[in-house]
Protein backbone atom coordinates (compact mmCIF):
# COMPACT_ATOMS: atom_id res chain seq x y z
CA UNK A 1 0.00 0.00 0.00
CA UNK A 2 1.63 3.09 -0.96
CA UNK A 3 0.27 6.66 1.21
CA UNK A 4 0.76 9.92 0.11
CA UNK A 5 0.04 12.94 2.24
CA UNK A 6 -2.21 15.52 0.28
CA UNK A 7 -1.74 19.07 0.31
CA UNK A 8 -4.01 19.59 3.09
CA UNK A 9 -2.37 18.47 6.78
CA UNK A 10 -3.78 15.32 8.70
CA UNK A 11 -5.21 13.95 5.41
CA UNK A 12 -3.77 10.97 3.06
CA UNK A 13 -4.43 9.06 -0.39
CA UNK A 14 -4.13 5.52 0.21
CA UNK A 15 -2.75 3.00 -3.22
CA UNK A 16 -3.65 -0.31 -2.48
CA UNK A 17 -1.70 -3.29 -4.56
CA UNK A 18 -3.76 -5.31 -6.93
CA UNK A 19 -3.22 -9.33 -7.00
CA UNK A 20 -5.24 -10.15 -10.19
CA UNK A 21 -5.16 -13.54 -12.36
CA UNK A 22 -7.83 -15.66 -13.81
CA UNK A 23 -10.48 -15.18 -11.63
CA UNK A 24 -10.43 -11.64 -10.42
CA UNK A 25 -8.30 -9.29 -8.33
CA UNK A 26 -7.49 -9.38 -4.27
CA UNK A 27 -6.14 -6.22 -2.75
CA UNK A 28 -6.15 -4.99 1.11
CA UNK A 29 -7.80 -2.17 1.29
CA UNK A 30 -7.69 -1.21 5.16
CA UNK A 31 -4.49 -1.71 6.85
CA UNK A 32 -4.70 -0.59 10.61
CA UNK A 33 -1.08 -0.46 11.22
CA UNK A 34 -0.03 1.27 8.27
CA UNK A 35 -2.36 3.75 8.65
CA UNK A 36 -1.28 3.64 12.77
CA UNK A 37 1.60 4.55 11.36
CA UNK A 38 1.49 7.11 9.32
CA UNK A 39 -1.21 9.35 11.41
CA UNK A 40 0.34 8.80 14.72
CA UNK A 41 -2.21 6.86 16.90
CA UNK A 42 -5.10 3.70 15.81
CA UNK A 43 -8.29 4.71 14.32
CA UNK A 44 -11.16 3.74 16.61
CA UNK A 45 -13.61 2.61 14.53
CA UNK A 46 -17.27 3.08 15.55
CA UNK A 47 -18.98 3.06 12.23
CA UNK A 48 -19.59 2.04 8.70
CA UNK A 49 -21.37 4.24 6.35
CA UNK A 50 -22.47 3.79 2.30
CA UNK A 51 -24.10 5.56 0.25
CA UNK A 52 -25.35 4.86 -4.02
CA UNK A 53 -25.06 7.91 -6.09
CA UNK A 54 -26.14 8.81 -9.67
CA UNK A 55 -24.32 10.69 -11.92
CA UNK A 56 -23.70 14.22 -10.41
CA UNK A 57 -24.72 13.65 -7.04
CA UNK A 58 -22.86 15.86 -4.58
CA UNK A 59 -22.33 14.83 -1.28
CA UNK A 60 -20.90 17.78 1.39
CA UNK A 61 -19.48 19.76 2.72
CA UNK A 62 -20.03 17.75 6.10
CA UNK A 63 -18.09 17.93 9.27
CA UNK A 64 -18.36 16.93 12.93
CA UNK A 65 -17.72 18.85 16.02
CA UNK A 66 -13.87 18.74 17.46
CA UNK A 67 -13.48 16.96 19.60
CA UNK A 68 -14.77 13.92 19.34
CA UNK A 69 -15.23 14.67 15.50
CA UNK A 70 -15.31 12.27 13.03
CA UNK A 71 -12.06 10.49 10.88
CA UNK A 72 -13.47 9.64 7.77
CA UNK A 73 -11.85 6.54 5.49
CA UNK A 74 -13.34 6.84 2.06
CA UNK A 75 -13.38 4.04 -0.83
CA UNK A 76 -15.45 3.83 -3.90
CA UNK A 77 -16.51 0.07 -4.27
CA UNK A 78 -18.55 0.76 -7.66
CA UNK A 79 -17.49 3.15 -10.37
CA UNK A 80 -15.84 6.88 -9.78
CA UNK A 81 -16.50 10.06 -7.26
CA UNK A 82 -14.13 13.37 -7.15
CA UNK A 83 -13.22 13.45 -3.59
CA UNK A 84 -12.97 15.85 -2.00
CA UNK A 85 -11.04 17.15 1.91
CA UNK A 86 -11.50 20.74 2.58
CA UNK A 87 -9.38 22.69 5.63
CA UNK A 88 -12.12 24.61 7.65
CA UNK A 89 -9.99 24.06 10.83
CA UNK A 90 -9.73 28.29 11.51
CA UNK A 91 -6.16 29.21 12.27
CA UNK A 92 -4.81 26.27 9.96
CA UNK A 93 -2.09 27.26 7.56
CA UNK A 94 -4.27 25.61 4.70
CA UNK A 95 -7.48 27.00 5.94
CA UNK A 96 -10.16 27.17 2.97
CA UNK A 97 -7.83 25.10 0.85
CA UNK A 98 -8.95 21.84 -0.43
CA UNK A 99 -7.31 19.11 -2.17
CA UNK A 100 -8.90 16.34 -4.50
CA UNK A 101 -8.30 12.44 -5.55
CA UNK A 102 -9.97 10.35 -7.51
CA UNK A 103 -11.67 6.90 -6.32
CA UNK A 104 -12.95 4.81 -8.36
CA UNK A 105 -13.48 0.74 -8.85
CA UNK A 106 -9.94 0.62 -11.06
CA UNK A 107 -7.18 1.64 -8.96
CA UNK A 108 -9.15 1.36 -5.71
CA UNK A 109 -7.51 4.64 -3.92
CA UNK A 110 -8.87 5.70 -0.34
CA UNK A 111 -8.60 8.76 1.28
CA UNK A 112 -8.46 9.58 5.32
CA UNK A 113 -9.29 12.38 6.50
CA UNK A 114 -8.52 13.54 10.29
CA UNK A 115 -11.09 15.42 12.55
CA UNK A 116 -11.96 18.34 11.85
CA UNK A 117 -11.74 18.52 8.02
CA UNK A 118 -14.68 19.11 5.58
CA UNK A 119 -15.52 16.06 2.97
CA UNK A 120 -17.48 16.19 0.31
CA UNK A 121 -17.61 14.30 -3.10
CA UNK A 122 -19.02 14.32 -6.84
CA UNK A 123 -19.85 11.15 -8.08
CA UNK A 124 -19.17 10.70 -12.06
CA UNK A 125 -21.01 7.57 -12.78
CA UNK A 126 -24.25 6.07 -11.77
CA UNK A 127 -24.67 4.35 -9.07
CA UNK A 128 -21.72 4.93 -7.58
CA UNK A 129 -21.48 2.87 -4.66
CA UNK A 130 -19.19 4.64 -1.61
CA UNK A 131 -17.94 3.02 1.80
CA UNK A 132 -16.86 5.60 4.77
CA UNK A 133 -15.11 3.65 8.02
CA UNK A 134 -15.90 6.72 10.80
CA UNK A 135 -14.22 6.79 13.78
CA UNK A 136 -17.39 8.08 15.74
CA UNK A 137 -21.55 7.26 15.42
CA UNK A 138 -23.60 9.83 13.79
CA UNK A 139 -24.58 12.60 16.21
CA UNK A 140 -27.24 14.88 14.70
CA UNK A 141 -26.08 18.00 17.28
CA UNK A 142 -22.83 17.36 16.16
CA UNK A 143 -22.79 17.06 12.80
CA UNK A 144 -22.73 20.35 10.16
CA UNK A 145 -22.42 21.40 6.67
CA UNK A 146 -21.27 24.13 4.38
CA UNK A 147 -22.62 25.01 1.22
CA UNK A 148 -20.22 22.86 -1.39
CA UNK A 149 -20.97 25.51 -3.87
CA UNK A 150 -19.20 28.48 -1.41
CA UNK A 151 -17.68 30.62 -3.96
CA UNK A 152 -14.96 31.41 -1.52
CA UNK A 153 -14.28 27.88 -1.32
CA UNK A 154 -14.45 27.58 -5.01
CA UNK A 155 -14.81 23.34 -5.29
CA UNK A 156 -14.49 22.60 -8.85
CA UNK A 157 -16.38 19.74 -10.07
CA UNK A 158 -15.40 17.59 -13.75
CA UNK A 159 -17.21 18.33 -16.74
CA UNK A 160 -18.06 14.85 -16.72
CA UNK A 161 -20.20 15.47 -13.71
CA UNK A 162 -22.98 16.71 -15.93
CA UNK A 163 -25.14 19.25 -13.68
CA UNK A 164 -24.41 19.29 -9.99
CA UNK A 165 -27.45 17.47 -7.92
CA UNK A 166 -27.80 18.33 -4.36
CA UNK A 167 -30.02 18.04 -1.59
CA UNK A 168 -31.62 20.82 0.48
CA UNK A 169 -29.78 20.08 3.55
CA UNK A 170 -26.59 20.99 1.78
CA UNK A 171 -27.55 24.06 -0.22
CA UNK A 172 -29.23 25.42 2.30
CA UNK A 173 -25.93 24.88 4.36
CA UNK A 174 -24.30 28.47 5.36
CA UNK A 175 -20.84 29.62 3.56
CA UNK A 176 -17.63 29.11 4.91
CA UNK A 177 -17.00 32.65 6.13
CA UNK A 178 -20.65 32.70 7.95
CA UNK A 179 -19.79 29.42 9.48
CA UNK A 180 -16.18 31.16 10.74
CA UNK A 181 -18.12 33.80 11.56
CA UNK A 182 -20.78 32.10 14.54
CA UNK A 183 -18.09 29.95 15.71
CA UNK A 184 -19.51 26.93 13.96
CA UNK A 185 -15.60 25.71 12.63
CA UNK A 186 -13.11 23.36 14.37
CA UNK A 187 -10.01 25.54 15.16
CA UNK A 188 -6.20 24.26 14.59
CA UNK A 189 -5.26 24.37 17.66
CA UNK A 190 -8.31 22.75 19.20
CA UNK A 191 -8.00 20.00 16.33
CA UNK A 192 -4.19 19.70 16.90
CA UNK A 193 -4.64 19.02 20.36
CA UNK A 194 -7.18 15.90 20.06
CA UNK A 195 -4.89 14.87 17.66
CA UNK A 196 -1.89 14.84 20.19
CA UNK A 197 -4.55 13.23 22.90
CA UNK A 198 -5.57 10.26 20.79
CA UNK A 199 -1.57 9.62 20.05
CA UNK A 200 -0.71 9.66 23.61
CA UNK A 201 -3.89 7.38 24.33
CA UNK A 202 -2.33 5.21 21.58
CA UNK A 203 1.51 4.89 22.67
CA UNK A 204 0.62 5.27 26.58
CA UNK A 205 2.85 8.20 27.16
CA UNK A 206 2.14 11.20 28.92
Amino acid sequence: MQIRELKIPDAYELTPKQHADDRGVFLEWYRFDRLEETIGHALDLRQANLSVSRKGVVRGIHFASVPRGQAKYVTAVRGAVLDYVIDIRVGSPTFGQWDSVLLDDVDRRSVYLAEGLGHAFVSLTDDAIVTYLVSDTFNPTREHGINPLDADIDLVFPPEAGVPLLSPKDTDGPSLEHAAASGLLPTWDESRAFYDSLTTSSTGKA
